[in-house]
């Protein structure tokens, strides 16, 4: 497979619609530490680096792009972090909204959730120990 440097390496990249591009950004930054890869237009769109492997395009709202309404949740971004904790608590002190407090689940992961200045939601999530899905009613179908 070709690789363009201009667009993100990533199999899935969510295209999230902001009311302010810019902003969104910076936010992100604070929040999550994602870093910007490539911006197009100062309020048009911007390619952001999430972790080592993964990728999120901020873009503008106008037309049938909108952002989240408080009415419905349509998604939630799920994001590997090594340290749920801190980084529920750096993106609080970035004026994340708390949906859930960080909690360890019988799955193995321990995970929160939080809500942007746009309304968009954020699994974060962290391994805490390795469980099979038949230890807590899932079932195998293909193996990672």
């Amino acid at each position: 497979m070709l690789t363009n440097r201009s667009a993100p390496p990533a199999t899935v990249t969510p295209v999230l619609v902001y009311p302010d591009v810019r902003a969104a950004v910076a936010w992100l930054a604070t929040a999550f530490g994602f870093e910007e890869r490539v911006r197009i237009g100062e309020a048009h769109r911007a390619q952001l680096r999430v972790g080592g492997d993964g990728a999120v395009v901020v873009a503008d709202a106008g037309g049938q792009q909108v952002p989240p309404s408080a009415v419905s949740v349509t998604h939630v971004i799920k994001i590997r972090v090594p340290d749920v904790d801190a980084a529920f608590a750096r993106a609080r002190q970035a004026g994340a909204l708390v949906i859930e407090e960080p909690t360890s689940h019988a799955y193995g992961e321990r995970s929160c959730m939080l809500e942007d200045l746009a309304g968009h939601r954020w699994e974060l999530t962290q391994t805490v120990r390795d469980v099979e899905p038949e230890a807590w009613g899932g079932v195998t179908v293909a193996p990672w």
